[in-house]
């Protein structure tokens, strides 16, 4: 029989019963060790020996992440009593799922019929996706140096299995102007390590997951400080952004971390978002049509979880990006991470915008439509619908490589124009 149960205990207790005395020289562990088959399964197995009957084999275990206290908890291992026993506790994925690269602190307790207990010394598991032959990047100067990350031993690992260190350091740069950009724009930092784990193909990612949604191509495991994405080094221009989009989740959302604090939709994308830089140019025909036709998306309905119909999830996207905007072009960094910190707190978003803005949900989103009516008035009105867009696009793109073709020495230059976000900086 298989039982997992959940303790919760303050942080430094000892997780030794009462009744239970530590006795090395009546209970003898002959081996112990961990079997990963991932990402699936991690199965615990222990054979100790004593001189009395073995009657009560237990697995402890402590997830490392983010908690609002410390968990410890239970597994109940499958033996037979016996002076020596072989015991196994599986862990079911299906049930509890863990990140790629999480860690875990185990020991086992065992009990004797004469009323002898031992404690094993704890562990650590690595839950390893070992499927691939990794390479790793790590970068913790540069936190130092920009003093971004204000905790001890920091650092942001990047592990990649396809493609070349340039590539890697090519992300690493790209994760690093990401963080530079938070802490100045947001004022948001990392509050622990960072992983990030780089596949080659949405296909090998989802392998990574129990129940992976279809359209996954990256995960932020916020409580674990990990990120897990598909970014072939063939499409590294779109990986970076990517890349970016997902760290500002894991970044922001460790800095609201509380038992109160749930971040709205528009709010936790549209950081994301902004924070990869200029609007991307396909979301903007959705916001402009939106404008044009009038119906653009309330912020209060902007704060559940965005449609799954892709142009409504285009706009809402699109109207995210807008609205942070808005809020750090006009009020500024401070006003901004002053709401985060009150969100954190437990403050209601209508209390928290109140305070620090002076106005609630309703607020943003009068001042939002007047600076986007007062820009569409000066702009002409030119719409394209995105599946023209994609038509010619296409033609471009095969009159570009025809032309290539054609043409020996051809060289491309990058012609001046309205400088980005990264460029300012």
């Amino acid at each position: 029989m298989i039982r997992c149960i959940a303790l919760i205990t303050p942080v430094g207790l000892l997780f030794l019963s009462p009744s239970i005395v530590v006795a090395e020289n009546d209970i003898a562990v002959v081996n112990s060790n961990v079997g990963i088959n991932f990402p699936s399964q991690a199965v615990f197995t222990l054979e100790a020996e004593s001189y009395a009957d073995i009657v009560d084999v237990r697995l402890y275990y402590q997830v490392d992440k983010m908690n609002y206290a410390g968990v410890v908890s239970e597994g109940w291992a499958d033996f037979t009593p016996a002076t020596r026993i072989e015991a196994n506790w599986a862990w079911d994925m299906r049930k509890a799922s863990l990140s790629p690269g999480a860690e875990v602190t185990y020991w086992w307790m065992i009990e004797d019929a004469a009323g002898n207990g031992f404690e094993t010394s704890h562990e650590v598991m690595h839950f390893d996706d070992e499927r691939y032959h990794w390479q790793s990047l790590a970068s913790s100067e540069f936190f130092e140096k920009s003093k971004i990350f204000r905790g001890e031993g920091a650092e942001l690992t990047v592990f990649w299995y396809e493609g070349d260190e340039p590539f890697a350091q090519a992300l690493m740069n790209a994760c690093e102007g990401g963080l530079a950009r938070l802490t100045e724009d947001i004022g948001t930092y990392p509050g622990r390590p960072i992983k990030i784990y780089v596949y080659d193909s949405v296909e090998d990612l989802q392998g990574a997951m129990i129940f992976p949604q279809e359209w996954t191509g990256g995960v932020a495991f916020t409580e674990f400080s990990i990120i897990a994405i598909a970014i072939p080094p063939s499409n590294l221009d779109w990986g970076k952004r990517a890349l970016v989009h997902e760290l500002t989740h894991l970044v922001v959302h460790q800095a609201t971390f509380s038992a109160y604090a749930e971040l709205s939709a528009w709010l936790d994308e549209g950081l994301a978002m902004y924070n990869e830089g200029e609007l991307d140019p396909s979301f903007s025909p959705y916001l402009q049509r939106a404008i044009f036709e009038g119906k653009l998306i309330s912020v209060r309905s902007l704060c559940s979880p965005f449609s799954a119909k892709p142009e409504k999830a285009y706009l809402s996207y699109a109207q995210s990006y807008s609205l942070v905007e808005d809020l750090l072009d006009n009020y500024g960094q401070g006003k901004m991470l002053n709401l985060l910190t009150l969100l954190k707190q437990g403050n209601t978003y209508d209390g928290a915008l109140a305070e620090v803005y002076g106005f609630d949900i309703g607020g943003p989103d009068a001042g939002w439509r007047e600076t986007l009516s007062n820009s569409v008035a000066r702009a002409p009105r030119v719409w394209l619908h995105p599946a023209l867009i994609a038509v010619l696009a296409a033609l471009a793109t095969a009159l570009v490589l025809a032309g290539a073709l054609a043409l020996e020495g051809w060289t491309w230059r990058r012609l001046p124009g309205k400088p980005t976000k990264e460029d300012k900086q």
